[in-house]
């Protein structure tokens, strides 16, 4: 199967990924940043996520919310008008397209390739990537008790002002 998978994720990664996020921390977290890339692949997506500047080790829930833009809400921690995670199909949690699987930090660099069957990258688009501040149990609802959203981001297609310059993997943007 491996022989197989191999060769479809080289062929992936060697185009440009279609919807990209910058994520930016919580007034609480302004040190969190990164970068999420979104490619097709099979039936799905491949997202790639490296974020920097969590605030400690372990495990951070991490889903796609229903839309952008990723705003401060005043006097309020976390990110304003997002709405719930994404689900297309009114799934019960864990179940919506939106839900992935918890970012695991060392030293506050999490890094992370996941396939999603759920959604396609034009899915996506304007849609939230939130990271909360501790894991998903995958089973409370409506939403899994993973508490406040430390970092947000709006996914885009993969393009700044000028459509020849792709942002790609991995990223030069991101400060050492």
């Amino acid at each position: 199967m491996l022989k197989e998978t191999m060769p479809l994720l080289f062929e992936a990664f060697s185009r440009h990924p279609m919807a990209c996020a910058r994520v930016r921390g919580s007034q609480l977290n302004p040190n969190l940043i990164g970068e999420v890339w979104v490619y097709p692949f099979l039936e799905g997506s491949l997202l790639v996520a490296d974020i920097k500047g969590l605030p400690f080790s372990g495990f951070y829930g991490f889903h796609i919310h229903q839309r952008g833009p990723c705003i401060p809400g005043e006097g309020y921690t976390g990110f304003e008008g997002i709405g719930g995670h994404f689900s297309p199909t009114d799934q019960p949690h864990p179940y919506h397209a939106g839900d992935l699987p918890v970012l695991m930090a060392y030293y506050g660099h999490a890094f992370m390739i996941v396939y999603s069957d759920r959604f396609v990258p034009r899915e996506i688009m304007g849609r939230a990537i939130v990271v909360h501040e501790w894991p998903d149990d995958y089973r409370s609802q409506p939403a899994g008790n993973s508490g406040s959203q430390i970092a947000c981001g709006t996914f885009f297609p993969c393009f700044e002002s000028n459509p020849a310059r792709p942002i790609g993997f991995p990223s030069s943007s991101l400060p050492t």
